[in-house]
């Protein structure tokens, strides 16, 4: 274990609680999105806070950085990103800088909005009321993913109180938005914020992520004729005609599984998640709709084949059918995002494999998501190296009693300390964006 690492683990020791409870403050603060973020969000407060715990710490900036429809418009413009269309009510980005000794940087990102909670009579305690039980810190969003954005402020805390000089420059994005699309780290980009290197603090459940899918969502709305339901031969079921329309994705799915491959993904896929039409049992519906989520694979996938492959799907089964034929369905997208792909050989992978393994003593698995997140923004759109790493683990995302562990969280700390360290040690010549 090198010098540095052995004072950041006694450091983290010494104050385990300060760490704990700066996150248990952060989690109790209601940060969710409303509609996925198109009716807005709660934000603010939260944000707030973190601005003032930036202050404290000595920043030498601290950026309020307001979300807005013109920076996504122009995002979706030149990168094909950005979901138009919601409300940014005192929704804002906070970005914090901590100038080192050199101005080779490195940036903490993480998202401080999550969905609203789900099922209260199935929580064993209020998910804004967050506690520390047993080994694990439970409440709403603590995975989805406070514990990871406040783990990568806290590493620069744990430096701070151990008295050590910043090798590099330490930058944060807190963003908004990101449970609607990711808005909130492409507005950033569409800001100018960049780094040397970018760690995307989400739940990896102690594995760094180097690949993720990416994802369109599509809404299929179908007509039909609405009658008694005594009287069936003489209207048309939209529910049943969508069946149809269901299966032939289904064909297209089972063919893109056999074609497409990747070592560290999947397959790509796709779910029907909402159905909805009819109005009672004795009445054949004349509308039905449903709602799917495609996720696709980098490098051999693009989102434009994807729209115009599911969309011909459907439009090709309804050639078959005497009344879809000349009553074509209305397909929509509604949200996306592309994939992403980091360089396995780029040195910033080796340094955070060098600080993994001197925090935990063993090496980290390099894996790929199915679910995609901010990590497109900062690799595609803005070019900076880009791993995606943090405490928690999927399957607690959007969780009843959502929880990350007391050694996940004070782990990752430890990490991206480390991180902090190594890359500076890094050669300069190696610097990313």
């Amino acid at each position: 274990m090198k010098k540095y690492s052995e004072i950041i683990e006694k450091t983290i020791e010494q104050n385990r609680q300060k760490y704990i409870d700066y996150l248990l403050k952060l989690v109790s603060i209601d940060t969710h999105d409303i509609g996925h973020g198109i009716d807005g969000g709660l934000e603010g407060e939260g944000q707030e806070y973190l601005a003032g715990v930036f202050e404290g710490m000595g920043a030498d900036e601290v950026v309020k950085d307001p979300l807005s429809e013109e920076a996504i418009l122009k995002c979706n413009e030149l990168y094909n990103e950005g979901n138009k269309g919601h409300n940014y009510d005192n929704r804002f980005n906070v970005y914090a800088t901590f100038k080192g000794k050199s101005e080779k940087s490195i940036l903490f990102n993480g998202h401080i909005d999550h969905m609203p909670a789900d099922n209260l009579e199935n929580w064993k305690i209020d998910p804004l009321k967050p506690e520390v039980l047993g080994d694990r810190i439970t409440g709403l969003g603590v995975a989805d993913m406070k514990a990871g954005l406040m783990a990568g402020i806290m590493a620069g805390m744990v430096l701070k109180d151990a008295g050590m000089e910043l090798p590099v420059t330490v930058k944060y994005a807190s963003v908004c938005d990101e449970e609607g699309g990711g808005n909130g780290s492409l507005c950033a980009a569409m800001s100018g914020v960049k780094a040397d290197a970018v760690v995307v603090c989400e739940p990896t459940n102690y594995e760094v992520i180097v690949a993720h899918m990416g994802w369109v969502f599509f809404q299929v709305e179908v007509p039909g004729i609405a009658v008694h339901s005594g009287l069936k031969l003489a209207g048309v079921n939209a529910i049943e005609k969508a069946y149809l329309l269901m299966d032939a994705i289904n064909q297209l799915e089972h063919k893109w599984l056999l074609k497409y491959k990747h070592p560290l993904l999947p397959p790509p896929s796709s779910n029907v998640g909402v159905i909805y039409g009819g109005e009672a049992g004795s009445t054949i519906p004349d509308y039905c709709c449903f709602k799917t989520c495609v996720h696709y694979l980098p490098g051999v996938m693009s989102r434009e084949q994807v729209i115009e492959e599911y969309t011909s799907a459907i439009y090709e089964r309804c050639k078959g059918d005497g009344w879809l034929s000349g009553h074509l369905p209305k397909v929509t997208t509604y949200q996306m995002g592309n994939p992403f792909e980091m360089e396995l050989d780029h040195p910033f992978v080796g340094a955070f494999k060098e600080a993994y393994k001197d925090a935990r003593g063993q090496e980290v698995r390099l894996v790929g998501s199915p679910a995609g997140c901010d990590s497109r923004t900062w690799h595609n759109i803005v070019g900076c190296p880009t791993l995606q790493y943090g405490p928690g683990s999927l399957e607690q995302c959007h969780a009843v009693n959502e929880f990350v562990t007391v050694d996940q969280y004070l782990d990752a700390i430890k990490i991206y300390a480390n991180l902090i360290m190594e890359w500076g040690e890094a050669p300069e010549e190696q610097k990313g964006a």
